[in-house]
This record gives structure tokens, C-alpha cells and sequence, in this order.
């Protein structure tokens, strides 16, 4: 059986986030942390996207001799899918933003063992910012997090709770929840 939910004045037809897309400094050496590291699961890549014309600005919002030497679609445990970009373009930014700047962002991975998993990290060699700090009030009450870097400086969370969050109670209808996809 399939569960639908309709919110008026929705997107028609819109089932949830398909991937994400960031754009990294080197696909390879990306791809090695997301797969070597985290552990996600390369599926295909793409190959080669450059034109003469100006496609890239009309189709991506990009300067148009902007190109893409490859992306790489990942899946990453039971959760969205990333895509993975290595771009070059002639305006191109190579500073990443932070989270306190327009654009910031970053990427949050479930696990069940939060300190299993940052010991993990920093035998792998990652930066692991500080140490995990715990809602004990509050809506997100229960949930454990901490940010890491990966090599290139992209901020990457951690977050954790095994026993939910306070929100939840009195709701049937939770925020997507990669322990049981389904709810």
C-alpha cells in the first residue's frame, strides 16, 4: 500500500527530494571520501557537458563556457541520493561558503552510534568540529550532533536520536526519518 499526503497548494505530483547536487574541487578524490570514508554507493557518472553556444547559462543559470568535466551520482545509505559535480568555469568562486553565509549548507548523515561513528572519522584522519552536542530542551529535545569536514572543507554533520526527538510526540505525520523511511 502507498501513502500519499496532499498538501494544498503543492508542487503536482511531488513524491520528496530525489538528490542533492554540490559541486566539489575534484570528483575523484570527492568520490573516494563520499564512498571510501562515508561508505555511500556510486551508481554512474555522466561524462563531459560543454557547448559553444549558450546552453549553460540557459539551462544551469551558469556563465556559458562554464563546463562540466563529469558528475557522479551517489546514493548514500538509506536516504537521498548526491550528486556530485567538478566544474570549471572562467567567473567561477572556489571559496566554499559557510553556513553563516547566503548559500550556506551542509550535508547531515544519521547514525545510530554517535560515538562509534566520530571515533570512526577521526581514525579515518576527517576534522571532527568540537565534540557532539545535545538537545535537552526544546522541539529537537534527544538529538545528538556534531559537524566534520570533508578534505576539501565541505561541512558534514553527524546527528543522532535513537530514541526521537521531542516534536514528535502527539504527531502521526514525523519529518522524514531514514530509520524508517516509511513513516
Amino acid at each position: 500500500m502507498t501513502h500519499t499526503h496532499t498538501i494544498n497548494n503543492a508542487l503536482p505530483g511531488m513524491r520528496g527530494m530525489q538528490h542533492i547536487g554540490i559541486t566539489v574541487p575534484n570528483l575523484t578524490e570527492a568520490v573516494a571520501f563520499f564512498v571510501e570514508v562515508l561508505g555511500c554507493e556510486p551508481y554512474f557518472t555522466f561524462g563531459e557537458f560543454r557547448f559553444d553556444d549558450d546552453w549553460m547559462e540557459r539551462h544551469l543559470n551558469v556563465h556559458p563556457r562554464a563546463a562540466i568535466r563529469d558528475f557522479q551520482m551517489l546514493r548514500c545509505g538509506n536516504g537521498t541520493n548526491l550528486e556530485v559535480f567538478e566544474y570549471s568555469a572562467p567567473d567561477q568562486n572556489r571559496r566554499l561558503p559557510r553556513n553563516s553565509d547566503v548559500g550556506g549548507h551542509h550535508l547531515a548523515f544519521y547514525v545510530d552510534d554517535m560515538d562509534a561513528a566520530v571515533d570512526y572519522l577521526k581514525s579515518r584522519g576527517v576534522h571532527v568540529l568540537d565534540t557532539p552536542s545535545t538537545f535537552t530542551d526544546g522541539p529537537a529535545r534527544g538529538l545528538t550532533w556534531v559537524y566534520f569536514l570533508a578534505p576539501w572543507g565541505l561541512q558534514l554533520e553527524l546527528v543522532s536520536f535513537p530514541r526521537g526527538m521531542a516534536y514528535e510526540q502527539g504527531l502521526t505525520r514525523l519529518l522524514w526519518d531514514p530509520r524508517s523511511p516509511g513513516r
